[in-house]
């Protein structure tokens, strides 16, 4: 009998085939939402803390019969409520691979070259084949990376070390009102304050207003505060709007302010060769992040930050030395090959270029996911999803029942049904929003575009197809029309 301590840790040829047959039905979304009422998994998984174990069988058996059938709507082909969405088989693979054989991102292995290299291959995809990355979990800590190294830039020009010795004076960051709220965030965490974030107007069309920015800073500089970094939106999450980078990088330039864009979502639409022009500008960044689990079909998980001068981020980022780390890992025979084991070094030490000490290997995912399609491939997709929303947009301004409120830059479409009998638009829409979404096939967000509730379908899914949008408008229509008539 085996010892109950004992965990399987080998078998996976039989245990994956069966998790696989459990996603491959899975993906024919034929189950019902989880939170449907005939479906009893809540009372089947509700158990107490379990004193002895089912073995790996009954697991990978739960699993199958009852988490799998139960997950989220987010992979669907009609789901286009976020902007993260269901990941590839690509990244499936890779990501399971490195689970299993590369459970960190360091030392000298294929995985950790592959961490750069990927990087590479990313940031020469994305027009930003100049700089160098690092990897995180998401557009939350690779905002926070950048910041943080604005933040060491603009402080180590007065001759002060902020990650030793904090800082010593206000600062400000220039953001558009449309940014992410995850800037706002590193401004507390960095220490800065979130307050110190000045959110700069924007035009009708969700873009900063340069004017705007100009007379924020220069009224900062006749009070005494540091301007520390400008923020643009490279694809906002609520429009997709692309700001005026190039003014805005020129800006920075001459007043020596820390240039960050944002692209976590919006990035890839440079391979758009309809809009890549509104991309330039690009060049004069400081600092870029881009999300592969958006766009590109990462799992959840992946984002990357990108900086003209890495040793920036190891400055404000590096950990001090631990004996069990570097006595364990570094080479330390002079006599030796410099390298003769995968254990005799770390790497490129990312975990100095950002605040994860332990980290998958993220880098194989993204090589993976390109080396599947390759470049052509990513662009291929991304131009489909932006001509998905601009039909979108092209058949509501056509429609009397439909309005569109934001003319897609990229792949979303903000629009909402309208009638000249309802009252009250944003409650109408907000209800056919929620009848729309318990029918489980075209799930839009909604959003509010100048004070107005909207449909906002965001197409980032790599199993999102034209046929999607014409459905859903026909849903939108047909929902809006039954409301109307009190069904």
């Amino acid at each position: 009998m085996m010892p109950a301590e004992k965990a399987e840790t080998g078998n996976l040829k039989t245990l994956l085939s069966q998790i696989g047959a459990g996603l491959d039905e899975y993906l024919k979304f034929e189950h019902p939402d989880a939170m449907h009422p005939n479906n009893c998994w809540r009372e089947f998984l509700d158990i107490p803390l379990p004193q002895q174990g089912v073995g790996i069988d009954q697991v990978t058996a739960d699993l199958v019969n009852h988490i799998i059938p139960n997950g989220s709507p987010v992979p669907r082909p009609g789901f286009s409520s976020f902007i993260t969405t269901g990941s590839t088989s690509a990244s499936t693979l890779a990501s399971t691979a490195a689970s299993i054989a590369s459970p960190q991102r360091y030392m000298h292995t294929a995985f950790n070259f592959l961490e750069e290299l990927s990087l590479q291959w990313l940031a020469q995809m994305c027009g930003i084949g100049n700089m160098q990355g690092v990897y995180s979990s998401g557009g939350s800590v690779a905002n926070l990376i950048a910041l943080g190294g604005a933040r060491q830039s603009a402080f180590e020009r007065l001759g002060h070390d902020p990650a030793a010795d904090g800082v010593n004076r206000s600062v400000r960051v220039y953001a558009s009102e449309e940014c992410h709220h995850t800037i706002q965030r590193s401004g507390g965490v960095l220490g800065i304050g979130r307050h110190a974030i000045k959110l700069i107007a924007c035009d009708s069309k969700g873009r900063m207003r340069v004017d705007c920015l100009q007379n924020a800073i220069a009224e900062d500089k006749v009070a005494g505060v540091l301007p520390m970094a400008i923020v643009a939106n490279a694809g906002t999450t609520n429009t997709g709007a692309i700001d005026p980078l190039l003014a805005m990088g020129e800006i920075a330039t001459e007043n020596s302010i820390w240039f960050h864009v944002d692209g976590a979502y919006g990035l890839p639409g440079i391979l758009d060769e309809k809009i890549s022009h509104l991309f330039h500008g690009l060049e004069l960044a400081d600092s870029v992040i881009v999300d592969p689990h958006k766009w590109l079909g990462s799992s959840v998980g992946v984002a990357a930050t990108f900086v003209r001068d890495r040793q920036c981020l190891y400055r404000a980022f590096t950990q001090e030395p631990a004996d069990y780390l570097e006595g364990s890992v570094e080479q330390t025979d002079k006599s030796a090959p410099v390298i003769g084991h995968s254990l005799d070094d770390f790497g490129i030490p990312y975990f100095d270029f950002g605040v994860e000490l332990s980290a998958p290997c993220r880098g194989v995912v993204v090589w993976a996911l390109i080396r599947e399609i390759g470049v052509q491939g990513m662009r291929e997709r991304v131009k489909r999803h932006n001509a998905m929303a601009r039909h979108l947009a092209q058949c509501a301004n056509d429609h009397a029942n439909l309005e569109v409120l934001s003319e897609p830059t990229l792949s979303i479409c903000c629009f909402r049904y309208i009638s000249p009998d309802i009252e009250d638009l944003d409650r109408f829409n907000q209800r056919l929003h929620r009848r729309l979404v318990r029918e489980n096939k075209y799930m839009p967000s909604t959003t509010r575009v100048r004070g107005s509730l909207t449909l906002r379908p965001c197409y980032v899914g790599a199993r999102a197809d034209l046929p999607q949008v014409d459905a859903l408008l026909e849903s939108v229509l047909r929902i809006g029309k039954d409301l109307e008539e009190g069904r």
